[in-house]
């Protein structure tokens, strides 16, 4: 599906609140599957994503972790050949209905990436500019915006007295924080991270872990590591991915072998291919 098939009407995407005790799903994909072109990425994905907790995505490189975690914020409709068939729905609103407009889907559903990527602007800059893109904030309340985002991130204290400065001079970690924090500016419901601290150190790394418990209480995380350590200590719940041999070629494809709490995971799951990867005898 392309923007251009969409209407100009679109189906509003903000969530209800609920105040429901039992857990609440801001994710239901059921059957979801991932094709760039004739190819089949990905395949029948079922999984849910609860409110204010933490899911990681463990497994081999190829096993199509980052393909499901791009279709949480529709990031796959930027690749001319990828298309997403089955069900995906976010607050029990079809993701790919084409009522629903793609570019507020991702302001609801923000995205760190693997490598921090600061635009090459001054650090005040950084965050303030999608809320001024959106229009979202008034002109005189952006200062506030961005020094909570920038608290929010655990950043404020360190730059405070350089927010003019340019955020390309930050080191590698704090520029990671400021990703997370030009993500929260944006005021969104959930906090995608594509291995947000594979090009950290062990320090920096041991920050944003700290951070994501902080931010859960407000946001949704779903994560992708490679790291098992790190899914260990961060996440609620863990999907295992793997791959094998595909139906519709000589390719391997991606599929989800199990999703359980991260202590069963690790400790006890359910199927034999997810004990032998978290106990390093996968293959």
């Amino acid at each position: 599906m392309t923007e251009t098939d969409r209407p100009s009407t679109t189906q509003t995407i903000e969530p209800e609140v609920s105040d429901d005790v039992v857990k609440e799903h801001v994710f239901e994909a059921r059957g979801l599957n991932v094709y760039y072109g004739d190819f089949r990425a990905v395949r029948d994905v079922d999984i849910d994503i609860n409110k204010n907790e933490i899911t990681a995505f463990i497994g081999p490189s190829g096993c199509g972790k980052t393909t499901i975690l791009r279709c949480f914020n529709r990031m796959n409709d930027l690749i001319e050949t990828a298309r997403v068939e089955g069900s995906l729905r976010y607050h029990d609103i079809d993701l790919y209905d084409r009522a629903v407009d793609a570019v507020q889907v991702r302001r609801n559903i923000g995205m760190v990436f693997q490598k921090p990527n600061p635009f090459p602007k001054s650090i005040y800059d950084n965050v303030a500019f999608g809320p001024r893109v959106a229009k979202s904030v008034k002109k005189g309340d952006l200062d506030d915006l961005v020094e909570r985002s920038l608290r929010r991130a655990a950043l404020w204290d360190e730059v405070k007295d350089r927010l003019d400065k340019s955020a390309l001079g930050m080191s590698g970690g704090q520029q990671q924080r400021l990703c997370i924090a030009r993500a929260i500016a944006a005021e969104p419901d959930v906090l995608l991270m594509d291995e947000p601290c594979s090009a950290l150190d062990p320090i920096a790394t041991a920050r944003i872990e700290d951070l994501m418990q902080e931010l859960k209480e407000d946001y949704t995380i779903v994560i992708v590591t490679h790291n098992m350590q790190q899914a260990s200590r961060t996440s609620d719940n863990t999907a295992f991915f793997s791959v094998e041999s595909s139906e519709d070629s000589d390719m391997r494809t991606g599929l989800m072998v199990e999703m359980n709490p991260t202590e069963k995971i690790f400790s006890s799951p359910d199927d034999v291919r997810t004990e032998h990867y978290v106990t390093g005898r996968f293959g």
